[in-house]
Formats: structure tokens, sequence, C-alpha cells
């Protein structure tokens, strides 16, 4: 199964954390790479919170612009949108920020 590394990075903040997930089938749907990888972050962190809640929550952030999603430098606008996944491939979840005074 190929493994892919998840990245959360923000505009103008040094890069957050990194995972390595491994993904059995080469094309998945938006949601649920969004989904898989709260359940990863939720998991590695211990913290007792419901996954499938924070799951929501992040999908009406992503609804709300609060960020993007970039698959090996491409970003992927859709929920529903099928991305294709290769070994190795970057998925990168990119918070935007307000320029000062924007």
């Amino acid at each position: 199964m190929p493994l892919i590394t998840i990245a959360d990075e923000a505009t103008g903040a040094p890069s957050g954390p990194e995972w390595t997930m491994e993904i059995g089938e080469e094309t998945v749907r938006l949601d649920e790479l969004i989904r898989r990888r709260v359940f990863l972050e939720v998991a590695e962190s211990g913290a007792r919170v419901d996954p499938g809640e924070r799951t929501r929550v992040t999908l009406d952030a992503f609804g709300r612009n609060g960020f993007v999603v970039l698959v090996d430098d491409r970003q992927v606008t859709a929920l529903d949108e099928q991305v294709r996944l290769y070994a190795g491939s970057r998925v990168i979840f990119l918070k935007l920020v307000p320029l000062v005074g924007g």
C-alpha cells in the first residue's frame, strides 16, 4: 500500500506537524481524505474528542475557505472531487491567514 505524507501549514508561519498515512486505493474523494486525516490526528494526539464531530467542523471550515488542500502542489477545490494519490504523494492542509490590515 502506498504511503503518503500529510502536512499542516499556514501562510506566513513555520510548517506544522506531518503524518505518514497508508492509502489502500489510488483515488479517494477529498471529503474522505479529510476524514482520514482528522481521525489520524485524533488517534495520535490521544485527545478525548469525537473524531466524527471534529470531521464535521473541519469540513465546514473547508466550505468557508478556512483552509485549502494541495495534493502534489495541485489545489483540490471540491469535497466530492476524486483525488489521485501515488506512493510519496504530499497532501498539504494550508490554513489561510488574512494579511495584516486586510
